[in-house]
């Protein structure tokens, strides 16, 4: 049984890694699940999880599941968008995920973010930069999931069988 809850974990832990840059693979929730398997899961005999190794890997998970999510929106409002076109750009990478897939939630976020910028009157070389922003935030976040959970699954590795 340990065996098989491990492997279950450590399963899930890694497509939480490789879900960093395959499409439709939520990274940081994948791993999320996988510590939680092994925490709930593991019979009486297994390695245990501390109670404060899940809380960090609990809070690593959920930031990144958020930067997963609204990494391109707030690289927006770092590029200069406006407030109101950081909201719209995160309610489109939401949305546009179930309509067209992850490419199209590039394309549309950074579409949006463009089309916005241009309708509240600025001019085009600004609202670009606020696109361009916004899609260097997409593929940021692609950097910054794939460390973050790389770290969890290290961390679940050396915490709970090693030490």
């Amino acid at each position: 049984m340990v065996e098989l809850v491990t492997a279950a974990a450590v399963l899930l832990l890694v497509a939480g890694v490789a879900g960093s840059f395959l499409p439709l693979l939520p990274a940081g929730l994948l791993s999320l699940a996988g510590v939680y398997v092994y925490a709930l899961a593991a019979p009486a005999g297994a390695p245990r999880a501390s109670v404060w190794l899940l809380v960090g890997l609990t809070v690593v998970g959920l930031l990144t599941a958020l930067l997963e999510q609204f990494g391109g929106a707030v690289a927006s409002k770092a590029g200069g968008a406006e407030t109101t076109t950081t909201v719209a750009a995160a309610l489109a990478s939401v949305l546009l995920l179930f309509v067209v897939g992850p490419l199209g939630v590039v394309v549309g976020t950074v579409g949006v973010v463009l089309a916005a910028e241009l309708s509240r009157g600025k001019p085009p070389r600004t609202a670009a930069v606020a696109a361009v922003w916004t899609a260097g935030g997409i593929l940021a976040s692609s950097v910054a999931q794939f460390l973050l959970t790389l770290s969890m699954l290290v961390a679940f590795v050396v915490f709970v069988f090693l030490v």
